[in-house]
């Protein structure tokens, strides 16, 4: 038990130092740019449910993901189920819970708060919100270059956030939206799910296994045949 406490230490003390760095950077940048990252933050119970329920949508995708076994969704749940689940597996909920706020309030403040909003100032017009909206999300998708399919997911969910903080008005609502949809991915991805076992039509032989990794093995009569200096038969 003492080995997967300590990688949850380890995961939990990452994600201060990773999310919470973002949350500093959106903060010090938008002092620099004069675009203070949390100037929409509101603590209200409206905008909390309005971002918790907004996180169906996403939760929706995330079971299609799972279950459609095409592009982009099998290229990223290759990195889940070969990456992602085998790391959180021994976190308890509260480790999942911890990490999921940290993840929704560090990323939404430095590409909602800080990103889309700098960029809308700077185009403005009318234009100037999708402009921000659109660049926010780009980069919030490039900001998760674990392979292409998992660009493309999270830049879709990069819009769809950056929609719902344009929605509500609040930056609340979309930080609510991200973390309960990690939290419920987090879970179901690695404490609930586990991936599909290689049927016995599909499991290599070991001979199949052994010559993948070393070349095909001689049989007994080309290896007498080729001691001999014989050419073997087919």
């Amino acid at each position: 038990m003492e080995a997967p406490r300590r990688t949850s230490e380890s995961l939990i003390l990452l994600a201060v130092l990773f999310e919470g760095g973002l949350g500093v950077l959106a903060l010090a940048l938008g002092w620099w740019l004069a675009c203070p990252p949390l100037e929409t933050l509101r603590w209200t119970g409206g905008a909390f449910g309005v971002g918790a329920a907004a996180a169906l949508p996403m939760i929706g995708l995330l079971l299609a993901t799972v279950r459609f076994r095409m592009w982009p969704f099998s290229d990223v749940l290759r990195v889940v189920d070969e990456l992602l689940a085998p790391l959180f597996r021994d976190c308890r909920l509260v480790d999942l819970a911890v990490i999921s706020i940290l993840a929704g309030l560090g990323e939404e403040m430095l590409f909602r708060g800080l990103i889309q909003q700098w960029v809308a100032g700077w185009v403005a017009g009318p234009s100037g919100p999708w402009v921000g909206l659109a660049a926010a999300a780009v980069l919030f998708g490039l900001a998760h270059a674990i392979t292409p399919g998992y660009v493309v997911l999270a830049g879709l969910m990069g819009l769809y956030l950056g929609w719902v903080w344009i929605a509500s008005g609040n930056l609340l609502a979309p930080i609510a939206t991200h973390a309960v949809y990690d939290f419920v991915a987090l879970v179901y991805l690695a404490k609930w799910r586990r991936p599909p076992a290689i049927t016995r039509d599909e499991a290599p032989t070991p001979r199949e296994e052994a010559a993948s990794q070393q070349g095909e093995a001689p049989t007994l009569r080309e290896d007498a045949a080729s001691r001999q200096g014989e050419e073997p038969t087919p």
